[in-house]
């Protein structure tokens, strides 16, 4: 039986708190946890360490509520989003009839990850609707940009109050659309350099190649594999789904690599592909392909616009 605002429904409740102070944050996350632990419910706190303790402080002592952490659950979006899925399906088999999750993404997600990472918040209203989750997502309005809250409004269908109100989110838009609209990408400042390498119609084999002879040397080899791997996948769909010409541009900083490879298509059908796993149905569109890219790399990021679709990976510091 559901509990709380979510009493009634079906599938995810999904909120967003906006907040400018502790008290404020408190006023939201202290009835969501305690009302969650009086009704016996899952009731999981993934925020970073400084929110943690805030709200671990204000709760009494020994309240049944378990803390996550924050930092190691939000590393991938698409990793999120298969530990999540795990999560869920181990409440739900053990009976759970509402698990409640209070969760925020890393400070680093605002710079030069937030567009994969707002994919990510679009993503979880279907990947999440298998589930009886009631969660909250904690954005401060002291450090995150205006642009960025607009985003955030688009993404959560309710927004949760100090005031204890729970409201329609008036900008929210389903994600079978916003993960389809046309996006610019952020430039990654190692973008700005000449390319150590541009190639036109790569096969797979090439690309690997190109992208090992382009590692800075600072790059841990594992992270530089792992993109070989990817930057193969994404070669690959593009050649095999995309439209031509294929062009591959690499670009090599001090901590990290940068790749990116562009088609004249419209991109994948499907909106979340490489975000959810694919089914044995979504080979034939490249659905394996993008979701192999998404777990293996450090950050994701694409673009479509009117003159193709591109996908960019970086190995290093994503940041």
């Amino acid at each position: 039986m559901r509990t709380g605002a979510a009493t009634g429904h079906r599938g995810y409740f999904h909120e967003a708190v906006y907040y400018s102070s502790d008290d404020e944050l408190l006023a939201v996350l202290v009835p969501f946890l305690l009302g969650g632990a009086a009704a016996g419910e899952p009731t999981i706190v993934a925020l970073g360490e400084r929110n943690a303790a805030l709200v671990r402080s204000a709760l009494p002592a020994g309240a049944p509520v378990r803390y996550a952490p924050g930092g190691a659950m939000y590393a991938r979006p698409a990793a999120a989003i298969r530990s999540y899925r795990r999560l869920l399906a181990g409440h739900v088999a053990d009976g759970a009839a509402q698990i409640r999750i209070i969760g925020e993404l890393p400070a680093a997600a605002f710079r030069g990850t937030w567009d994969s990472w707002i994919r990510y918040e679009s993503a979880i209203n279907h990947a999440y609707d298998d589930f009886p989750l009631w969660s909250m997502c904690a954005y401060d309005r002291r450090t995150t940009p205006n642009a960025r809250l607009h985003d955030v409004a688009r993404t959560h269908p309710r927004t949760a109050r100090p005031d204890g109100s729970h409201r329609v989110s008036e900008p929210y838009t389903e994600p079978e659309v916003f993960l389809t609209e046309p996006r610019v990408m952020v430039s990654d400042p190692v973008q700005h350099t000449t390319p150590v390498a541009e190639l036109t119609d790569p096969g797979p084999a090439l690309a690997r190649q190109v992208v090992r002879a382009a590692d800075p040397g600072s790059v841990p080899p594992a992270e530089v594999e792992d993109l070989v791997v990817a930057v193969s996948e994404a070669v690959t769909n593009a050649m095999l789904y995309g439209r031509p010409p294929v062009l591959m541009r690499v670009w090599s900083g001090g901590d990290r690599l940068v790749v990116t490879v562009s088609d004249t298509g419209t991109g994948p059908k499907d909106p979340f592909a490489g975000l959810l796993p694919a089914s044995d149905s979504d080979s034939a569109v490249g659905g394996r392909g993008l979701w192999i890219t998404h777990q293996s790399v450090n950050q994701v990021s694409t673009a479509r616009s009117a003159d193709g679709y591109t996908i960019r990976m970086v190995a290093g510091n994503p940041h």
